[in-house]
């Protein structure tokens, strides 16, 4: 009896925790930087080498803002357009510290699980365990209206697609370093972010520091 009341009071204390944990409050988007959008293309590759310090939080703010953030505010609509404007996908990003949700309309990220889950979106490719971040796009099919399910996994796929290209130019504009990857344990990364059945991770892009 004594074991399963400090279990269960272990248990209470825990989630205490993790809902006292406040969220991360995000900069307010500084849409001036960078250069310009041929140079952008001109210098937009996919990065293997990259440093492994956190990012500045104004960097962070930028990269999400600039990845799928609301963009004209009087109509809710985002810098990456979506099929039937669905705005199916959702951006779950690793940190050292843990798994966040970027909320565009906040502008913040709210926790998901505590902890350091970057070994499991690096999957089998571990020399990529060490980046600061990684953003993972989720897309919920549930949010078309309309469509087969296979129909929708290709409106899926494309909307991802567009976002992690936001932050491949993002990233090259402003001199990080990002890869693009679909190799992810997804099956762990359900169970850690509680995804629904209807919700698919499709992609995922490492955004660090470039390495000199």
């Amino acid at each position: 009896m004594k074991k399963y009341l400090f279990s269960f009071c272990f248990c209470l204390l825990t989630a205490s925790l993790l809902a006292q944990t406040p969220a991360i409050v995000l900069n307010k988007p500084d849409t001036s930087r960078g250069v310009n959008v041929m140079k952008a293309f001109a210098e937009r590759s996919s990065q293997s080498k990259f440093d492994t310090v956190s990012l500045k939080l104004q960097d962070l703010s930028d990269l999400l803002w600039a990845a799928d953030g609301i963009n004209r505010p009087e109509l809710g609509k985002r810098t990456a357009p979506s099929a039937m404007n669905s705005q199916d996908v959702d951006i779950y990003v690793a940190l050292k510290k843990g798994f966040y949700l970027y909320d565009a309309k906040k502008h913040q990220l709210d926790l998901i699980a505590a902890g350091d889950f970057r070994q499991q979106v690096a999957g089998r490719q571990e020399n990529f365990a060490g980046a600061p971040l990684f953003c993972v796009l989720v897309s919920d099919i549930s949010r078309f209206k309309s469509g087969s399910d296979s129909l929708k996994l290709s409106w899926a796929a494309l909307d991802a697609g567009i976002i992690s290209q936001n932050i491949a130019l993002f990233c090259a504009g402003t001199g990080f370093a990002t890869h693009p990857r679909v190799t992810m344990d997804v099956p762990k990364l359900r169970e850690i972010l509680k995804l629904k059945p209807t919700q698919y991770p499709l992609i995922n892009n490492l955004v660090a520091y470039r390495k000199d």
